[in-house]
């Protein structure tokens, strides 16, 4: 037998000459693979290990919440991915600012309600210290500390954020201008002092003053600690910042309550809640000030129709508001808004409707539609007027002691300055 070595041999180097070219390709491939991957920004690398969120970190008294209050955690929650929020002790306001009017728990309530939180701490200290600031740092991840551009004093007139600001780990957002904690105490004190001036005096214009922002009295330099009535101006790019921007399904499940929502306060938070709980979707209705003056009394609302609606579109659990809503719920209304269920609150200022004045809400019980909610709080704005009527002093003095505190802040830094 005769074997061809020759082409034998011709073929395994064939073979030899393809294994080493397939060999060299997939060596010269992955080179150039690496290579490239080496050299490419590491946001085009749709396999790279997810980005770190940006934890920001907004602590505050969050005493008598308002819509400046939800404004500031809207801004701080837009300079990171997630928002936590420090909520000082009631023992730290009473040492640096005087007591507060809203104790700690109900404080907590409302600050987990806003819609941009995202982590509450409660009995956080009134000034950021070293050790607190480092416990931000390592067990809350906290990358940058926010407050606004209003003054934080200590009682020894030193800057509550001094540290974080040398630390480089300070952003600072806009004061939402118009309103304070210290300026709704105001407006209280302001109307326990008229109305106790005369029973015969003219409330309806005091009530117009609440409504429109007029306060002859304080505007032409007059005796005070300063308070002013509300010169709130609001604009449709404000209402669209704090909407929600969605409407509900085809099919949803429509929640209706309404109500005045003044001094919105841990009692609105939960019965608001707790409709929310039973449909897809809650829409809320907020009566006008002359609505709530007819009903509730001359010297109400406190806070006028779009402060109250602000700060009812800040909560988590409302996805719509009705601004200026009808005393009445009407067929039409129902029809309109497709409302599946009419609720209302145990607990409220007005359950015993004025002699003469019909149910507001005879319609949707004629329509089966309407469910009384057993109010989890019994808290209503009248408990918090009777909070601060009842220590109207302590609130005057820390009305008082803060304006003294910004205006040695800024001559000192005023002085500082020239020099």
């Amino acid at each position: 037998m005769v074997f061809d070595l020759g082409h034998s041999s011709d073929s395994i180097q064939s073979s030899k000459l393809l294994a080493t070219c397939l060999i060299g390709g997939v060596v010269l491939g992955v080179s150039v693979l690496g290579f490239y991957l080496a050299f490419q920004p590491p946001r085009q690398l749709s396999w790279r290990r997810k980005k770190k969120p940006i934890r920001v970190y907004m602590d505050g008294c969050f005493d008598m919440m308002h819509y400046g209050h939800c404004n500031a955690l809207r801004q701080a929650r837009a300079l990171g991915d997630q928002l936590v929020v420090g909520v000082v002790s009631d023992a730290e306001i009473t040492a640096n600012k005087g007591p507060p009017v809203t104790p700690l728990n109900e404080r907590m309530i409302m600050v987990s309600a806003v819609k941009w939180v995202d982590e509450v701490i409660p009995d956080a200290p009134y000034a950021i210290t070293e050790d607190f600031m480092k416990k931000l740092f390592d067990e809350y991840n906290i990358d940058y500390i926010i407050h606004g551009d209003d003054p934080c004093i200590l009682p020894d007139g030193t800057d509550a954020y001094a540290l974080a600001k040398k630390a480089g780990r300070y952003k600072q957002i806009k004061r939402t201008e118009g309103v304070s904690s210290t300026d709704i105490v105001g407006r209280m004190l302001l109307c326990v002092r008229e109305r106790s001036l005369s029973d015969s005096h003219n409330h309806s214009s005091l009530q117009r003053q609440f409504s429109h922002g007029h306060s002859q009295k304080f505007e032409d330099g007059g005796s005070g600690s300063g308070t002013r009535i509300s010169h709130f101006l609001p604009t449709s790019r404000r209402i669209v910042q704090f909407s929600n921007g969605k409407g509900p399904g085809p099919d949803a499940r429509i929640v209706y309550i309404d109500g005045a929502f003044d001094l919105f306060h841990a009692g609105h938070v939960e019965i608001l809640k707790l409709a929310r709980g039973l449909g897809d979707f809650l829409l809320v209705g907020i009566h006008t000030d002359q609505t709530v003056s007819a009903n509730r009394g001359a010297h109400r609302p406190i806070m006028n129709l779009h402060e109250r609606s602000l700060s009812v579109l800040a909560c988590r659990y409302v996805d719509e508001v009705i601004i200026g809503a009808p005393w009445e719920v009407s067929k039409d209304m129902i029809t309109t808004f497709n409302i599946s269920l009419v609720v209302h609150g145990t607990v409220a200022e007005y359950n015993n409707f004025p002699k003469g004045n019909e149910d507001p809400y005879a319609i949707p019980i004629s329509l089966g539609i309407y469910e009384q909610l057993e109010s989890p709080l019994d808290i209503t704005t009248t408990t918090i007027i009777r909070r601060i009527v009842s220590n109207h002093e302590a609130y005057q003095k820390r009305n008082e002691k803060k304006a003294e505190s910004e205006k040695r802040y800024y001559e000192d830094k005023t002085f500082v300055s020239g020099d």
